[in-house]
């Protein structure tokens, strides 16, 4: 159990802080885009010397085993083993040479399958988050998953860390239910693009996408 405490976003009137509980493994679906539901509504948790920030999942994106849009389709590398760790590791890539993007694996280990974290609504350490993407948008702060890692400064550094352990960047759940959950197709793939493996809260301002898939 950890001491802190999330705040609501700065658009709504501050409610009661509850703590944030570290996400327990035993809790995880098997099936992987089962796994991307439950992390709806979940909380990354990023840590710095001083101070931290909290964002609320709100999309997510789901790579099955044997996927062929996913980086684990063609077997174990040194770039992708994180993905092969057990569920509820971090697997942390870099796209199109310019942003780092956020996976949780989903297991089972050796097996390589995960989420990619898509959006969150930012709720603590929002100027932090600002000062790292430069600007004061706070909808567009973590709005998609190259401006997710740029808002919490994630890298390599965090590749294969356990996101179920309180530490530089982990995930917690505050009590907080999702919203109505959406699914869609996935975004910006080639291959398997019919597949619907995105799920997101519906209503949410902090999705990212064209709004057709977002309904």
């Amino acid at each position: 159990m950890t001491s802190k405490s999330v705040a609501a976003p700065a658009t709504d009137n501050a409610p009661a802080r509850q703590p944030l509980r570290p996400l327990a493994r035993a809790d995880f679906p098997v099936d992987t885009a089962a796994f991307a539901r439950y992390l709806l509504g979940k909380l990354v948790v990023r840590e710095f010397a001083a101070d931290c920030a909290i964002g609320r999942i709100v999309e997510t994106e789901a790579y099955l085993v044997g996927d062929p849009a996913g980086h684990a389709f063609r077997g174990l590398t040194l770039r992708n083993r994180s993905l092969f760790l057990e569920p509820g590791h971090a697997y942390v890539y870099l796209a199109y040479g310019t942003s780092w993007m956020l996976n949780v694996s989903s297991g089972p280990a050796g097996v390589g399958a995960g989420v990619l974290v898509r959006a969150l609504e930012p709720l603590e350490g929002i100027p932090l988050m600002q000062a790292a993407r430069g600007t004061m948008n706070n909808r567009d702060l973590a709005r998609g998953p190259g401006r997710l890692a740029g808002a919490l400064r994630i890298g390599p550094e965090l590749d294969g860390i356990d996101l179920c352990v309180p530490g530089p960047l982990w995930l917690a759940e505050d009590g907080t239910p999702p919203n109505e959950i959406g699914a869609s197709t996935r975004i910006g793939l080639t291959r398997a693009a019919d597949r619907v493996l995105r799920f997101y809260q519906r209503g949410s301002p902090y999705v990212s996408g064209p709004k057709r898939l977002n309904l």
